[in-house]
């Protein structure tokens, strides 16, 4: 038998332990917001485990090690072909694990589930599949110039150092899709008076999380240990960066990849500002009195736990009204953009972002609140058409407008 025939190559003991812990109880349906706009329980969290626990039971079951593995292609590529679909249509946004009855990480489950479908090359589904090649030719999962990197947003008053403590990271879809989050970002660290880096625009390439989260993990390594050494060599201590799937994989996997603890700690751009804030190194000059509602993005909430920071900074502008979305926090909602599904499962990710949009209406906010840059992305594109308009700023764009 190949590693090719073999279904838990990339499992680690605790995910193996967690496909067989699943009891198919269906608690995790309540949450998962592609079963919201959906309906269809054949591509749920319960049926996903389900499925991959038959594809382990027939090639490293007990009749398979009695009486040795299946014929190569024995399993019905039409059952391959469906479980693929329903991995990859997941929004991978953790809320089936966070409200699982017996804790199955989930988060980081999919993903791995997706790196054996994509072994096979069964996966990934439609242009994720370019992802390899594009960040390969241009540094960047978008496919566009490296020189354009910066140019097109970057505050021309702001001054970026040569070497210093802090270094600025902007991620991609900042970079190349939401200019105002990562224009508020580079003011607000302006404004600080501390002095940041930032690499070039060629050397600034993507972080690795659209790969890591497809399932194309070979590159990763390689990824990963560039940007760290190019960091290093500017003398950071700390690496700050707003998109929070860049966040995740920094703090999560940078350090599985790079081999060791790394040289420089992960900070949220808001876990900077809390604190610029608290020690009077930024301070807010202007009030505003609008009511404000916070959306929590995925891998920042559940994936790294940062859910508080954001609201302080929100609570410290004077005149703001902050109400809460029902599911927030831990538990909030995915707003369509996760996992990279919103490239394939186009109506899904609008139909989800319109549940926030609408949400954020009925509860009178003046204004929706984000903090990650796919969300800034779908939420708009999500707006585009629909009968209910809402003004969507991010958070740090909204900072930098006070100060």
């Amino acid at each position: 038998m190949t590693d090719r025939d073999i279904f838990t190559r990339y499992l680690s003991p605790q995910q193996l332990i967690e496909l067989e812990a699943c009891t198919q109880c269906g608690e995790c349906l309540k949450y998962c917001p592609v079963q919201t706009v959906t309906g269809r329980p054949s591509i749920s969290p319960p049926e996903k485990i389900r499925m991959f626990r038959e594809f382990i039971k027939a090639t490293s079951g007990l009749k398979a090690r009695l009486f040795g593995p299946p014929e190569a292609g024995a399993i019905d590529r039409a059952l391959l072909e469906d479980f693929v679909k329903a991995v990859y249509e997941c929004t991978a946004c953790g809320a089936c694990g966070q409200n699982c009855t017996v804790g199955i990480f989930t988060q980081r489950l999919w993903p791995v589930l997706r790196r054996e479908m994509v072994k096979r090359g069964l996966g990934p589904i439609g242009p994720q599949a370019n992802l390899p090649k594009a960040i390969e030719r241009t540094g960047n999962p978008y496919d566009k110039p490296a020189a354009d990197r910066f140019n097109s947003w970057f505050p021309e008053n702001v001054r970026v150092s040569e070497k210093a403590d802090i270094g600025y990271y902007a991620g991609c879809t900042g970079a190349y899709e939401s200019h105002p989050m990562v224009k508020g970002d580079a003011l607000v660290l302006g404004s600080s008076g501390e002095p940041f880096t930032m690499l070039s625009p060629e050397d600034e390439v993507c972080c690795g999380f659209p790969l890591f989260i497809t399932g194309q993990h070979d590159m990763l390594e390689d990824l990963i240990k560039r940007l760290v050494e190019a960091y290093k060599s500017k003398g950071i201590k700390v690496l700050v960066c707003s998109c929070p799937c860049c966040v995740n994989i920094m703090s999560r996997d940078w350090p599985l990849f790079y081999g060791r603890e790394l040289p420089f700690k992960i900070r949220h751009i808001t876990q900077f500002a809390v604190d610029a804030l608290n020690n009077g190194k930024l301070t807010i000059k202007k009030e505003l009195r609008e009511r404000l509602i916070y959306h929590d993005p995925c891998y920042l909430s559940r994936g790294v736990g940062i859910i508080e920071e954001p609201r302080s900074i929100l609570r410290s502008i004077p005149g703001v009204s902050l109400v809460e979305f029902d599911l927030h926090g831990f538990n909030s909602r995915c707003c369509g953009a996760g996992g990279a599904a919103r490239k394939v499962f186009h109506d899904n990710a609008v139909a989800m972002g319109r549940l926030t949009i609408d949400e954020a209406v009925e509860k009178k906010a003046d204004r929706l609140i984000i903090s990650c840059p796919a969300c800034h992305a779908k939420m708009h594109e999500a707006m585009q058409g629909h009968d209910r308009q809402i003004r969507i700023t991010d958070i740090m764009e909204l900072l930098a407008s006070l100060l």
